[in-house]
């Protein structure tokens, strides 16, 4: 029973990190309908940012969110800089996969060069040890779990009851529609690469902190349960992404406990390919079926 309650705790962690990535990952996609698998770079950029401003002695709080904010800015440079040029000149949906991955391969090969390709670790564990019905958390998981919930309900509250929320929404529904009712979409869509840079950046730097050891590779393993916690919830939904990483998360960590842990990730693909068989479009798929619907 205790393990269970381990891993149920452990799994948790691991939700919030995959919740966070996840959303970033479906929001950006879901109104600019561009496969940013460069996503990994900008989290393990922004993962190193915040490892330097610890160990220099910065607060963890702040450390964070300075490399959030860089991830944001990481993010609306590089869709700025690469991804729009190539969308102007009519670049296929194919050809832009291939031109995101090639973005990724540049990134980690820059960071890589700047920090080197050795392993990190931020050490002993921030804040005191929370002991929650048999389950210990260190303070950096609960720090970690915290600071999910907050990002996440301030997601959805942005989404859901702001001007700029209504114009993601509608803009990943029909663009066409959206600009004829006056939504400026390139504004928009600028600022949904920057807020989904941000979730990249807090993803890449709890990830850091609640891996014992990392190095440039460790964002890229994780990307592809990332992709996996998205296209379970549903391409495009936030909400479905959300609990398609709390389902994930939670299945991997008990799974790990009772099998083989370096295989843990089967397991998260099992229950997607599960999923896929009765649901196709993902559990929350509205995004999708609206644009099938208007198209």
């Amino acid at each position: 029973m205790t393990e269970l309650v381990s891993a149920l705790g452990f799994g948790l962690v691991t939700a919030a990190i995959l919740s966070v990535s996840a959303v970033g990952f479906t929001l950006q996609y879901s109104v600019s309908n561009v496969l940013n698998l460069a996503f990994v770079s900008i989290m393990t950029a922004s993962g190193f940012v915040a490892y330097g401003l610890i160990v220099a002695g910065l607060n963890l709080w702040l450390a964070i969110a300075l490399a959030s904010l860089v991830g944001g800015c990481l993010s609306a440079l590089i869709n700025w800089g690469i991804y729009t040029p190539f969308i102007r000149r009519g670049t296929s949906t194919f050809g832009m996969v291939i031109v995101t991955i090639s973005t990724a391969l540049i990134g980690q090969n820059l960071i890589e060069a700047a920090v080197g390709p050795g392993f990190f670790s931020f050490g002993v564990a921030t804040g005191r040890a929370v002991d929650v019905g048999g389950l210990v958390l260190t303070g950096d998981q609960v720090i970690t779990m915290g600071i999910a919930l907050v990002l996440m309900a301030a997601t959805y509250v942005g989404l859901e009851y702001t001007r700029l929320g209504r114009a993601m929404r509608a803009l990943s529904v029909n663009p066409a529609l959206a600009r004829a009712c006056g939504v400026d979409t390139g504004r928009v869509v600028a600022l949904a690469w920057f807020a989904s840079g941000v979730l990249a950046g807090a993803g890449g730097a709890l990830l850091f902190l609640d891996t014992a050891t990392f190095s440039v590779t460790t964002g890229s393993y994780f990307l592809i349960v990332i992709i996996a916690a998205a296209v379970f919830g549903g391409v495009g939904s936030a909400r479905g992404a959300f609990l398609g990483a709390l389902i994930l998360g939670v299945a991997t960590e008990v799974a790990g406990a009772y099998w083989i842990p370096e295989l843990k990730d089967v397991v998260a693909f099992a229950v997607l390919v599960a999923v896929l068989l009765v649901r196709p479009r993902g559990l929350f798929s509205e995004i999708a079926t609206l644009r099938q619907a208007v198209g």
